[in-house]
């Protein structure tokens, strides 16, 4: 019981909403900019947290001043423990934990407080074995003289590592790859070049295309694919196939006006019971990307899923399998699917799994597009964006989630130019043909 009651259950995207609101609200009360940030499981994209962790940096003699003002900000419900330089507050968002370290120290204190426990554990045996003592936020000799640690850098120096991302700190063989020289250079945000998984007021988005659009253009992207839910799926508004050509002609219409974007007519097609997709194969081949997904909520037979999918990665016409598990983070842990196999047909077929960069989904995890990557599967990473305020957003859970993966830029679909990603998709459907 107790264990279950420890379980994240803050989903990353509003954990990071109540972060970001606490931080602004914390350098108003006299924080300094740049003196708070967000640590535990929320900088290294969990896809959930038990709470929102942060770190403020700053001498000794503030600490007790700005605990106090911490813990009198507007959205504090009431102080659950309290010490010199550690405060946890219960907000109506969730509990809220702010630690205090000095500028000396504060690279082995982010470093300590991001974690995992794991991570951390394997540092101090490390730093043991070179006769220093890494405990409490604080590295130091074994004769208990403090080392300075401004950095995170200066951390990793010390122990003789290269720096670690704090998405890969999970204690799952990281240390023996930085000790190695062996880390990956993981994707970042600038490796994105487009969008291919979003939404608009044809099904379920709360934008037209046209914002969307102009949102892609201003996150700097150069392609972009409308994929609206095909007419039967789960969704409050669904795309009729009878309107296809009429969204078809809306896009056009788009693109003679923003010549600065690829827009890319796609579709998120439903993959139905006996593993068909929505529309006919006449349908699907009028759109320029066709994304397959299955929402079915959780309690179906594994095996049947597994076919399923199979059968729709099969398709020529299939270029992507969305959110493969349709996990729930903090809720569920989605299909209990044959992954292998799954992974065996993309990658046989030359058809991507996403990670999902929606909260609800982020799907999928680093565990397993850590595993699809190494059976050579291409990665597409998209925000499922339902409205213009989600899109950057919900690529950096994406991203984050792929660096939890160990996910490299060559990995990854939409890394590449507009005609590759259109090269992916032609030698699919040639090989079908």
């Amino acid at each position: 019981m107790l264990r279950d009651l420890m379980r994240p259950r803050i989903p990353l995207g509003r954990a990071s909403l109540l972060a970001s609101s606490i931080i602004r609200d914390a350098r108003r009360a006299g924080f300094g900019t740049g003196t708070v940030t967000a640590v535990g499981r929320l900088r290294r994209f969990a896809p959930a947290t038990c709470d929102v962790a942060l770190l403020g940096v700053a001498p000794a003699g503030r600490h007790a001043q700005l605990v106090d003002a911490f813990a009198r900000l507007p959205i504090v419900i009431s102080i659950i423990a309290r010490e010199p330089s550690r405060v946890r507050v219960e907000t109506p968002r969730g509990p809220v934990t702010l630690h205090l370290a000095d500028p000396d120290h504060a690279g082995a204190a982010l470093v300590w407080h991001t974690g995992s426990r794991a991570h951390v554990a394997q540092l101090q045996a490390r730093a043991e074995r070179l006769g220093v003592r890494f405990a409490d936020g604080r590295i130091a000799h074994a004769s208990g003289a403090p080392l300075s640690c401004v950095t995170e850098q200066d951390l990793y120096d010390l122990l003789d590592l290269r720096f670690v991302a704090p998405e890969l700190r999970d204690g799952d063989g990281e240390i023996e790859a930085a000790g190695e020289g062996r880390l990956p250079r993981l994707l970042s945000d600038l490796d994105i070049r487009g969008d291919l998984h979003m939404h608009s007021t044809w099904s379920d988005g709360r934008d037209t295309i046209a914002d969307m659009v102009s949102a892609a253009r201003q996150l700097g992207y150069e392609y972009i694919a409308i994929t609206d839910h095909s007419e039967r799926a789960w969704s409050s508004r669904t795309l009729r196939a009878a309107d296809v050509d009429r969204q078809r002609d809306e896009i056009d219409a788009v693109r003679a006006k923003t010549r600065a974007i690829e827009v890319l007519h796609g579709v998120e097609v439903d993959i139905m019971h006996d593993g068909s997709l929505d529309f006919d194969d006449e349908v699907l081949g009028r759109f320029d990307i066709v994304l397959a997904s299955l929402h079915d909520h959780g309690g179906h037979d594994g095996r049947r899923l597994t076919e399923r999918y199979l059968r729709a990665i099969h398709h020529p016409l299939v270029n992507v399998i969305t959110h493969p598990t349709n996990r729930v983070p903090g809720q569920s842990d989605g299909y209990a699917l044959d992954f292998e196999a799954l992974c065996a047909a993309a990658e046989d077929t030359g058809t991507a799994l996403e990670i999902d960069g929606a909260p609800g989904h982020l799907d999928l995890d680093g565990i397993l597009a850590r595993r699809a990557a190494a059976a050579g599967v291409t990665i597409e990473v998209g925000s499922d964006g339902h409205g213009v305020d989600t899109l950057g957003r919900q690529m950096q859970f994406g991203v984050g989630t792929a660096r939890r993966g160990w996910i490299e830029p060559q990995q990854v679909l939409n890394t590449r130019s507009a005609a590759d990603v259109r090269a992916f998709i032609a030698r699919k459907r040639a090989r079908g043909a």
